[in-house]
């Protein structure tokens, strides 16, 4: 692989996280608003780890697999929307302030951000056919795929890290806003991202 190969690679992959937040990252502004920004590493690391996952199906090339298994990607996207919901909608309907800092587990953190990044299967199919547009024939495969998958990790990590930083900030200058209030922000923001997951299904079945 070039250095420009590379440097186009990076560009694609900058091009495609420059978008309004989604799934994942409402996700992890909502953990920040809760719990800060520390211990909402671990939503990061957790989404982070579904990707390395789903790039290794991809690189064993269950590509084709996945893609055409149609329902059973319907019934586990559709789960992972009612995981979301469900979680927003008990936030919003608590009556207690948001939890201390060390009241949050960072295993169900943890759990979350995997979760939520898992249920997009469609992930794998989108590796499948990123990678291969990036991966000079003549040289060894392996190496090429572990340097961009790390790539893609290391931007999503900063990116990730960077709304959180953001949603840690902002409450940080509104100043006294109260933990029940912080709960509804942050259920109202997992339920946004039931619905970014949901919408992507319908838009999906509305295009074929």
């Amino acid at each position: 692989m070039t250095v420009e190969t590379y440097l186009l690679y990076l560009g694609v992959v900058a091009a495609f996280f420059a978008t309004p937040p989604g799934t994942s990252q409402l996700l992890i502004i909502s953990n920040s608003l809760r719990h800060g920004l520390r211990r909402s590493f671990a939503t990061a690391l957790g989404d982070l780890s579904a990707n390395a996952v789903q790039m290794t199906l991809a690189a064993f090339g269950l590509t084709a697999l996945i893609a055409a298994n149609a329902e059973a990607l319907r019934i586990v996207k559709w789960a992972g929307v009612a995981y979301l919901a469900w979680i927003g909608l008990r936030l919003i309907l608590t009556r207690e302030g948001a939890e201390a800092p060390d009241a949050a587990a960072r295993g169900r953190l943890f759990r979350q951000g995997f979760v939520t990044s898992s249920v997009n299967p469609y992930a794998v199919v989108f590796f499948g056919a990123l990678f291969p547009q990036f991966i000079d024939p003549a040289l060894p495969v392996w190496p090429q795929l572990l340097m961009l998958g790390l790539t893609y990790l290391v931007v999503d990590g900063l990116v990730l890290l960077l709304w959180g930083w953001a949603a840690t900030r902002t409450l940080g200058r509104i100043g006294n806003l109260s933990g029940v209030w912080i709960n509804r922000i942050s259920g109202g923001l997992m339920i946004g991202a039931a619905m970014l997951l949901g919408v992507k299904d319908i838009e999906r079945e509305a295009a074929r």
